[in-house]
């Protein structure tokens, strides 16, 4: 049985746990159609940091659609490689921009076709086929950037058992900081909150099917990193860097 004690590696504490919090994202390029997509159907470019008009959906009001999709405008259109950290005492932005072009500089291009799918309640795009590829380039960054992780307090490892965690979850959560990673890792771009209505999220769906017909119709080169950064909890994510890989 696991304990409940945390039991994570002797790295420090944050330098300022309310301040900025840093992630590692596959995030795609700002020239493709899918990062055009993704920032228009979440209303922001976390790119360029400029607000979008989202587009027009058939059965939900603007309102309701802002509402549906405003965490996920908060984090940027992206899947999560490295989940959101603060850094450890005597880690810099600087050096962890630095850790990613040397990590990236090792990493072979790869291509993976996604679908727009049902991920328990919240909508998002998928993987068609689960890429070993994948697995492997987001359990190498957990891996590597773990060094510059700063240990989380007690009250963000309760908010992430608030929804209930499998022991391999909570295994997870202990050593890595956050339970959804190694072998519980699964790769997706959200694009809406957790919607209970099934009639409200099968109309999304279709939206989703309909604005996003051009951009789902081609495979997705994986060939970057991102580092993205939040400035404090009430600010939104941002692309600090992009890291192309040249394995």
């Amino acid at each position: 049985m696991i304990s409940s004690s945390p039991r994570f590696p002797a790295f420090g504490p944050a330098t300022n746990p309310e301040g900025p919090r840093y992630a590692i994202y596959f995030a795609p390029d700002s020239d493709t159609l899918l990062h055009r997509f993704g920032s228009s159907w979440l209303g922001r470019d976390a790119v360029s940091g400029t607000t979008l008009e989202q587009p027009t959906l058939g059965t939900i009001d603007a309102n309701r659609q802002a509402e549906l999709t405003a965490t996920a405008n908060n984090y940027g259109f992206h899947a999560t490689l490295k989940p959101p950290f603060h850094l450890r005492d005597g880690s810099t932005a600087e050096q962890l921009l630095e850790e990613a072009a040397a990590f990236a500089s090792g990493r072979a291009p790869f291509q993976i076709r996604l679908v727009a799918r049902d991920l328990s309640g919240f909508l998002a795009l998928m993987q068609k086929e689960s890429k070993a590829e994948m697995r492997e380039l987001a359990a190498d960054c957990v891996r590597h950037f773990d060094p510059m992780r700063a240990l989380p307090g007690e009250a963000e490892l309760e908010k992430r058992r608030a929804s209930g965690l499998s022991a391999q979850q909570e295994e997870m959560l202990q050593r890595w900081g956050y339970p959804y990673v190694m072998g519980e890792f699964r790769f997706h771009m959200t694009l809406t909150k957790r919607i209970k209505d099934d009639s409200e999220r099968d109309a999304l769906m279709q939206e989703i099917l309909k604005h996003g017909t051009e951009a789902l119709a081609t495979s997705v080169t994986v060939d970057a990193i991102s580092v993205f950064h939040q400035e404090n909890k009430t600010a939104p994510f941002t692309r600090l860097g992009r890291f192309a890989f040249a394995g």
